[in-house]
């Protein structure tokens, strides 16, 4: 992975550690928002089933790898099924926020909590793996390299979210570059579903395949999901 990745790593690490940590506690958690973040929450909460409903219900004695762990939404529900779950993010404000939120005593002991890098080889081997959001802010190579590092550790399916290359998410792109940087987030940069499909079945060598992809769009959020499983 070149310099500008790990410059971009390095934004997101400060953007959603100090910059955005208040706004995506309140953003996930049941407080009012206003309607542009309630729509996004809405669109969050609907690719969050969506992910949910790929997985089996029962994931006792299954390992799951929570990439992007943000505030924990999906590894507490991961472990509600009964996986063992090792939840990571860079920004480690949000995982404290995650750690504190959960107060289920049969639940904490099945998660995990880490700050770091969630492709890193030392983490382990893992039943699944989810990356919900965790990589819309990357180029399409970048993606393609993350995954990759992951896959080799993965035993029966990863799922990813990417943003998707729309004419308007493309266009809403292309403007926000237009405002200074300090006046917004690190950019959502939209790829093609087919083009990323393929890099990552080429770069597993045919040991994945994309089984399924489903996309999610509520007022600003545009989301979707892929699939990736054993071939």
């Amino acid at each position: 992975m070149d310099t500008a990745y790990h410059t971009r790593r390095m934004e997101l690490q400060t953007y959603f550690g100090d910059t955005a940590a208040a706004a995506w506690e309140k953003l996930t958690s049941a407080a009012p928002v206003s309607g542009i973040r309630a729509a996004v929450r809405a669109g969050r909460e609907a690719m969050h089933e969506t992910i949910l409903s790929w997985l089996p219900e029962d994931l006792t004695g299954r390992t799951v790898l929570d990439a992007g762990c943000g505030t924990g939404t999906f590894s507490v529900a991961a472990a509600g099924r009964g996986a063992e779950v090792l939840a990571i993010d860079i920004a480690g404000p949000l995982v404290e926020i995650a750690a504190n939120r959960l107060a289920d005593p049969q639940l904490i002991p099945r998660i995990t909590w880490r700050v770091g890098d969630m492709t890193h080889p030392d983490l382990g081997v893992f039943d699944h793996a989810v990356a919900l959001d965790s990589m819309i802010h990357y180029e399409e190579a970048d993606m393609e390299a993350m995954v990759s590092r992951i896959l080799p550790r993965i035993r029966r399916s990863l799922i990813l979210t990417h943003a998707p290359r729309t004419a308007l998410l493309s266009a809403m792109h292309a403007a926000g570059k237009l405002f200074p940087r300090s006046d917004r987030a690190p950019a959502i940069i939209p790829v093609s579903g087919a083009s990323l499909a393929r890099r990552i079945e080429r770069a597993s060598g045919g040991a994945f395949r994309v089984a399924r992809r489903q996309r999610i769009s509520s007022g600003f959020y545009f989301s979707e999901a892929m699939e990736v499983v054993r071939a």
